[in-house]
């Protein structure tokens, strides 16, 4: 018996496609152990593995919209009852995050009262501050200052999710939950206000952003953002593109930007369904494009992937990326490659992009400066691997893996 089903393991594990076996098994641990109140978290373990704690809970909420976005993939791709089951817990958790701030601003996460978990996070988180709340039913800690980044990240999930998941129930919890967000970054003129009436970031020198929210909400709810979409293209569309032109002057420094802006423009320019405003977006998602194509970054070649179509030496790179990542420890050990690699500008900073093995352990691999040859913690923070899951299943949909 036991032989029989070590052969039906190795039968259908065979039958999988490069890679497959890793995502799966990344997704499984996610499930596992990073979404303990339902958004992201990653946790503090000992030697062993154990869970002793958990962090990074004020990127919660990016990263739960790319985890999203992941699983959507995933879903498209396979028709898994586990992906579409991650799927609906992902957006009950952005549901929360919505719902928690009792005014539809979002949350950067949440922690119930009485979690053991909950001082060391409320300690880590405390220089955003944090408020109280009522999530899934029961007390519990938000935390705020919410960044533009967050509502980047979460609309970027949700806007996925809209697209490749064909069912009334998740359409209309989406369309809900980006109307609310939207109706109250509108009503508040285009600011995040806390409840203590503290404004915690504004998007008024972002008109790219802006359009990048509103055009989702235009798909999402056409009768209540088509008009609002519209007047703001009409007015900004043409210099929406400045902020990103200025960033490009700088590929090394907030290195993150890039990951945001890819987000902003892989719906803008999907959903524009106008010529003449296309190029506006085109433009700059081309110059953006030329400044980070040689970075060695799996996530930034499925965005153009998708937005570009098939081109044989990027998708090439972008399997050889993912495989690398399978390479790369799961843990945030400290690197310092300093003296092994030609410096360029300061003597922590590559000439080239290291290899991904070597690269810092981070959060997210795809938004740290591939350059870098210092960085990293102390080794107890366990990564979640969304950035091996998202280009995995998005390489999976459009065809890079045949």
């Amino acid at each position: 018996m036991v032989l029989m089903g070590i052969l039906a393991f190795w039968i259908a594990s065979s039958c999988l496609w490069a890679g497959e076996a890793e995502a799966l098994a990344i997704s499984a641990q996610i499930q596992a152990r990073h979404l303990p109140f339902g958004t992201i978290l990653d946790p503090f373990v000992d030697r062993e593995g154990k869970i002793t704690g958990y962090t990074r809970c004020g990127d919660s909420a990016i990263w739960t919209g790319h985890y999203l976005a992941a699983e959507a993939f995933r879903f498209k791709v396979t028709g898994s009852l586990q992906a579409r089951q991650a799927v609906n817990a992902a957006l009950a958790g952005i549901w929360e995050l919505v719902g928690v701030t009792g005014n539809d601003v979002l949350a950067r996460c949440y922690v119930p009262a009485n979690s053991p978990y909950a001082a060391g996070i409320l300690r880590e988180e405390s220089h955003h501050g944090y408020f109280r709340g009522i999530c899934q039913g029961r007390p519990c800690y938000w935390v705020g200052n919410t960044s533009r980044d967050q509502y980047l990240g979460v609309f970027f999930g949700l806007g996925v999710a809209f697209e490749l998941i064909e069912d009334a129930g998740v359409r209309g919890a989406i369309s809900n939950l980006i109307t609310r967000m939207l109706r109250r970054l509108m009503a508040d003129g285009w600011s995040v206000r806390m409840p203590d009436g503290d404004t915690s970031t504004v998007f008024w020198t972002r008109a790219d952003q802006k359009l990048g929210l509103l055009i989702l909400g235009r798909r999402v709810n056409p009768r209540e953002f088509s008009d609002d979409y519209s007047r703001s293209r009409f007015w900004e569309a043409a210099t929406s593109g400045l902020p990103v032109a200025f960033e490009t002057l700088d590929p090394h420094g907030s290195y993150f930007k890039f990951n945001l802006n890819m987000a902003t423009y892989y719906h803008l320019i999907s959903l524009e369904t106008n010529r003449f405003y296309r190029n506006f977006y085109e433009d700059t998602y081309q110059l953006m494009r030329r400044t980070v194509d040689d970075h060695g970054n799996a996530h930034f070649n499925m965005i153009d992937r998708a937005l570009r179509g098939p081109d044989p030496v990027r998708d090439a790179e972008t399997r050889a990326l993912l495989e690398a990542w399978l390479r790369r420890p799961r843990r945030d050990e400290r690197i310092d490659l300093r003296g092994k690699y030609r410096t360029c500008g300061n003597d922590e900073r590559a000439c080239d992009p290291l290899p991904v093995e070597l690269r810092v352990r981070t959060d997210f691999l795809w938004q740290r400066s591939p350059f870098l040859l210092v960085g990293g913690g102390a080794g107890n923070i366990e990564g979640a691997g969304i950035d091996y899951i998202l280009p995995y299943w998005m390489a999976r949909y459009y065809g890079v893996y045949e």
